[in-house]
C-alpha cells in the first residue's frame, strides 16, 4: 500500500506529525498541495493480485487506506459524532475496535480517543479490508496503440477507472498491471456494463485536443444494442430530457426537469423476438441510450436496471412509472437483492446502508466534495456516462473514510498481536491462511466480508447487449468487431 508522499495517483502528502502547542491546544499542520495529474505506479499495482475462476477475474482481498481532509461541516465536532451521523453503515463499536487496532489515524498519529474534536486541515486515514466484486475474465483487446493513443475493446462489467468498490478490477489498473500502459488520460468513458471502443490519450496535449472535439460535438459515436420486441423500421429520434435519480445506484429517468439530449436509432435486424439497433447519441447524458430505449418501449434485452419489473408492468415505457423515486430505487434494489445480484449493480448492502447520510444533500457534489479531498480516495461510481467525458455525472458519492463491514470485538487481540508480525498491512502475502490453488488470501477479524459467502455472478450476467462500435473524430476513426449477440445468426 503506497504511503503518502510516495508519488503517483495525484495524492496529497499528509502533513507532518502533529505537535503540541501552548495551553494544551492540539496543533494541526497546514495541508500540502495536491500534485497535478492522476497516475498509478508499481506500489499501487502491488497491493494485491488477480486470480481467475469460473470465467471471472477476481481480486484477492487487501488492505487499503481511505484518506480525507476534515470537511468544513466536521470542524468542531468529535470523531465519534462524525462517525455516528455520517458513516452509519457501521456501528460505533466497529470504529472503537478499529481505533484500538490502530486503523484510524489523525494527522498520521493513532486515534486513541474518538471524542477528539476535529479542526480545519485535520487529515484522517482509515485502513480497511477491501473486497472487490468479480468481473468477466474476458481479456481487454488492444485495438490501436501508437505514440498518441491507446484504443481498446472494453469487455462488459469492467469500470474504466477506480471507483466505488472497484480498484484493481478496472480497465486502468489492468492495462497498467498486465500491459505496462501507465499514466493514461481518459478521453471518454463507458458504462461499466457497456462494452466496446474506449480511447485513452498518452499525453495531456493529445487528451486536450480530442476533448475539444468532443465538446464541440465533432466526435461521431455509433453504438449497437439488442432490444426487446420489434423496433420500428424507420429512423427514430428521441429527444426526451434525462434526470439522474441516484448516483449511488446509478439510475436515471426521463423527466421534464432533466437535461436535454438527443439519440437517433435505426433498426438493423429483427429475429421475431428481439431487434438489433444502431444508436447515434448526439449528446452524452448519463445512461442516455438505455433510458431512451426504455422510454420507447424497447429496453435492452438484459439491461440490469432499465428492463426490470421494478419499473412496473410497462417497464417505464413512455415515462410511466407510477412510483416515487424512492419507491423505484427501493424496488430495484429489492429485485436484485432477491436474485442475489447486487454486485451486478456494483453496490453492496453496506453501500445501501450508508446512503442514508446522503439523503439530505440530494447526492450532490456540494455535500460530498472537500476542498482538499485526496484524489487517492476513489469516490463511488456515479452512473458512468456512455459517451461524454464532460458529462453531468461527475458528482461523486462519498467514500471518504467509510470502513469495511463491522464485526464484534472478538479476535481483536489476535489482530493486534499479528500487527507486530505484519508491519505492512497492505501485504496480503504476510498472512498464513491458504485457500487451495488461489494462493494466500487475507482473513481479517474486523471484516464481515471475510466471513460471508456471496454468490458469484455468472459470466452471462456480466454481459449487457450494448456496445460502442465506432468512434470517429476529425483525424481518426476506431472500430471494433460486431459483438456475437448482434450477429444475424445469433440465437436467443
Amino acid at each position: 500500500m503506497a504511503e503518502p508522499g510516495s508519488g503517483g495517483e495525484g495524492e496529497a502528502s499528509p502533513a507532518p506529525k502533529k505537535r503540541r502547542v501552548a495551553g494544551g491546544e492540539r496543533y494541526v499542520p497546514p495541508p500540502r498541495k495536491l500534485s497535478t495529474g492522476v497516475s498509478f505506479g508499481p506500489a499501487h499495482f502491488a497491493e494485491t493480485s488477480y486470480y481467475f475462476e469460473g470465467g471471472l477475474r477476481k481480486v484477492r482481498p487487501y488492505y487499503f487506506d481511505f484518506r480525507t481532509y476534515c470537511k468544513g461541516r466536521w470542524v468542531g465536532r468529535s470523531l465519534l459524532h462524525v462517525f455516528s451521523t455520517e458513516f452509519r453503515a457501521q456501528p460505533l463499536a466497529y470504529y472503537r475496535a478499529a481505533a484500538r487496532a490502530g486503523r484510524l489515524r489523525l494527522n498520521e498519529e493513532p486515534v486513541r480517543d474518538l471524542d477528539i474534536v476535529l479542526k480545519n486541515n485535520d487529515f484522517l486515514r482509515n485502513t480497511v479490508h477491501r473486497h472487490e466484486p468479480p468481473v468477466t475474465a474476458q481479456p481487454i483487446q488492444i485495438l490501436v496503440e501508437d505514440d498518441e493513443v491507446v484504443v481498446v475493446d472494453k469487455p462488459s462489467s469492467l469500470p474504466v477507472h477506480p471507483c466505488g468498490r472497484f480498484r484493481h478490477n478496472t480497465v486502468i489498473f489492468i492495462l497498467g498491471k498486465e500491459h505496462d500502459l501507465k499514466e493514461l488520460h481518459t478521453i471518454h468513458r463507458l458504462d461499466r456494463m457497456t462494452s466496446g471502443v474506449l480511447m485513452f490519450a498518452k499525453t495531456a496535449e493529445v487528451s486536450k485536443r480530442i476533448d475539444e472535439q468532443v465538446r464541440e460535438r465533432q466526435l461521431e459515436k455509433e453504438y449497437v444494442c439488442r432490444v426487446v420486441g420489434e423496433f420500428p423500421e424507420h429512423e427514430v429520434v428521441c429527444e426526451e430530457p434525462i434526470l439522474v435519480v441516484s448516483y449511488k445506484v446509478g439510475v436515471c429517468r426521463v423527466d421534464p426537469k432533466g437535461k436535454s439530449c438527443k439519440t437517433i436509432f435505426q433498426r438493423l435486424s429483427y429475429n421475431g423476438k428481439t431487434s438489433v439497433v444502431k444508436c447515434l447519441p448526439r449528446t452524452g447524458r448519463t445512461h442516455q441510450i438505455r433510458v431512451h430505449l426504455q422510454y420507447l418501449g424497447h429496453p435492452i434485452v438484459n439491461d440490469p436496471i432499465y428492463n426490470m419489473e421494478a419499473w412496473g408492468p410497462a417497464r417505464g415505457k413512455g415515462g410511466k412509472i407510477d412510483k416515487t423515486d424512492e419507491e423505484l430505487l427501493k424496488a430495484l434494489v429489492e429485485e436484485h437483492r432477491s436474485k442475489q445480484s447486487l454486485d451486478i449493480l456494483g453496490i453492496s448492502e453496506e453501500d445501501l446502508n450508508s446512503s442514508a447520510e446522503n439523503k439530505d444533500c440530494g447526492n450532490s457534489s456540494d455535500c460530498t466534495k472537500s476542498a482538499r479531498a485526496d484524489p487517492i480516495n476513489e469516490s463511488s461510481c456515479p452512473a458512468e456516462d456512455t459517451e461524454d467525458p464532460g458529462r453531468d455525472a461527475k458528482d461523486p458519492e462519498r467514500n471518504d473514510v467509510a470502513a469495511c463491514p463491522p464485526n464484534s470485538d472478538s479476535n481483536l487481540e489476535t489482530l493486534e498481536k499479528n500487527k507486530e508480525k505484519n508491519k505492512e498491512l497492505g501485504s496480503c502475502e504476510n498472512q498464513d491462511s491458504q485457500m487451495g490453488e488461489k494462493g494466500l488470501e487475507e482473513k481479517d477479524p474486523l471484516c464481515v466480508e471475510c466471513k460471508m459467502t456471496r454468490r458469484d455472478p455468472s459470466p452471462k450476467e456480466l454481459v449487457m447487449f450494448l456496445h460502442a462500435l465506432r468512434y470517429k473524430g476529425a483525424e481518426f476513426e476506431y472500430c471494433s468487431k460486431m459483438p456475437e449477440w448482434a450477429m444475424d445468426d445469433w440465437e436467443e
